[in-house]
């Protein structure tokens, strides 16, 4: 939550009044859009494993129902879908 804090931070300031320097702003405007749009994702999907974890249902397939393999959490331990319904 720091990083997208300072993100906007960084958003929020004013534009150059140099042209040259206002389209550099413009791009790593755009790429800090990307970033904090990447990052609050990946705060969402962190938020709904905890949520899940407290409802007792982290590592069950959101689809089917059946325990998603450890080594896929493991891997990727937001996943939602074990490997079958995934695909």
């Amino acid at each position: 939550m720091g990083r997208v804090s300072e993100i906007d931070s960084e958003l929020r300031k004013p534009l150059s009044a140099d042209s040259e320097d206002r389209a550099t702003d413009l791009e790593n405007q755009e790429a800090l859009e990307a970033i904090e749009n990447s990052e609050m994702h990946e705060i969402h999907q962190i938020q709904d494993v905890l949520r899940r974890i407290s409802e007792g249902t982290y590592g069950i397939c959101v689809e089917c129902g059946e325990d998603i393999d450890p080594k896929r959490l493991k891997a990727l331990p937001t996943a939602t879908r074990c490997i079958s319904c995934a695909g």
